[in-house]
């Protein structure tokens, strides 16, 4: 074993984890500041990635390491099956019809303006996939964020909304990707592979219905322990990431997040484990998605904001996330259309999937990658502030 070690990635692997770890709970200084530790973490991952420019390379065998970049992808994994799991079917039930316009306008419109209008503007001569996942990163909201900062009535209609976001996203992502894979568009390949990343949503949640009890009662038989209910979660998350791309073709981020959407606490009253499944998976989080930021960061060459050109970009790409999110709080009715607006704006964790998607299938360039993560980064780092503002001129009474 130890000789495989050796002669494989390297003991060093272990020093660059621990040294990702810590540097990721340094970053979460920002949240002093009222910042998500994920912003925090992108940053440091930019900071470590770009010491090079410095005559610093000590922390470049960590863009390399081939278990980094394998830790880096189960973080993403583990990451939507949280997000799966704080999105439950029930919460998408409740906020009804104004959620889901407010979704739906909050995706097509910056889908739409990034694709086919200020991308090709902006960036001309790049290829329709590179525009394709540019739209598509432009689409995602982090609910996260949102919910730290809105807790007055229009709240629900945000995160349902962002709930909602999540889902057409990621069949927007499946699309995509199976677009740049398949090599060819035509309205019949896009329709076989929208009814194919529906069918597995859908069907996967109807499946994971009846098997989760099923499980969740004849596991217990063996063991109702905290073990056994969190291999049970975990392993149920895993297996849907997997069925997602070895049967459907679809990216693996998609069948882990229905698998969350799944898994509720009735699947698991046969257990004396009274914690929640949040609660058990959340260690494994801890270490596996700072590693997904960190390395995501370390991706960024800052160099390419010594471009004007690309600045520019980045600054125009911002203005329209902006914008394609805030028309959105149109369809949230009378009252806080400017709070919902605003509060589907950052794009945090869903983004940058996307943009890694698109860079490991090779259409996205550093140059593209680059203005994404600056987008996610001011959209992420200038809402809270602006929701505060307005969260000030709100009556007391809306806002108890």
């Amino acid at each position: 074993m130890e000789e495989a070690i050796q002669h494989g990635a390297g003991v060093t692997t272990f020093l660059w984890i621990a040294v990702i770890l810590l540097a990721a709970k340094l970053a979460s200084l920002v949240e002093k500041f009222g910042q998500p530790s994920v912003l925090g973490e992108l940053v440091m991952g930019v900071i470590l990635g770009n010491l090079v420019l410095l005559g610093i390379n000590v922390f470049e065998p960590i863009k390399h390491d081939s278990i980094i970049a394998f830790l880096a992808e189960l973080g993403v994994v583990i990451l939507l099956f949280q997000i799966g799991l704080e999105s439950n079917i029930a919460k998408m039930r409740k906020v009804g019809v104004r959620a889901f316009l407010v979704a739906t306008i909050g995706v097509v419109v910056p889908f739409v303006l990034g694709t086919y209008v200020v991308g090709p503007w902006l960036l001309p001569g790049l290829e329709q996939n590179a525009y394709l996942f540019l739209g598509a990163a432009l689409t995602a909201t982090s609910v996260g964020i949102t919910a730290r900062k809105l807790h007055i009535p229009s709240a629900q209609i945000v995160l349902g909304a962002a709930v909602i976001d999540d889902v057409i996203g990621l069949i927007i992502l499946a699309v995509v990707s199976a677009l740049v894979t398949a090599g060819a568009v035509s309205l019949g390949v896009i329709s076989l592979i929208v009814a194919k990343a529906i069918f597995f949503l859908v069907g996967a949640i109807v499946v994971g219905h009846f098997a989760a009890p099923f499980l969740g009662k004849m596991l217990s038989k063996i063991n109702t322990g905290v073990g056994m209910k969190f291999a049970l979660a975990l392993s149920f998350g895993l297996v849907f990431a997997y069925l997602a791309q070895a049967q459907f073709g679809l990216a693996p981020i998609v069948g882990a997040f229905a698998a969350g959407l799944v898994l509720d606490p009735v699947h698991f009253r046969f257990f004396k484990e009274e914690r929640s499944v949040e609660d058990l998976i959340e260690p494994v989080a801890f270490f596996l998605v700072p590693v997904f930021f960190i390395v995501t960061g370390m991706s960024v060459d800052l160099t390419t904001l010594f471009k004007p050109q690309i600045l520019l970009v980045a600054l125009g790409i911002t203005a329209v996330a902006f914008v394609g999110k805030i028309v959105s709080g149109l369809a949230a009715g009378r009252g806080d259309r400017l709070l919902v607006g605003f509060g589907m704006i950052p794009r945090g964790e869903v983004g940058l999937i996307f943009a890694t998607i698109g860079a490991s299938l090779g259409v996205v360039s550093p140059d593209v990658f680059s203005v994404i993560v600056i987008m996610v980064i001011l959209t992420t780092l200038l809402t809270p502030p602006i929701l505060t503002f307005l969260l000030k001129r709100q009556p007391a009474a809306a806002v108890a």
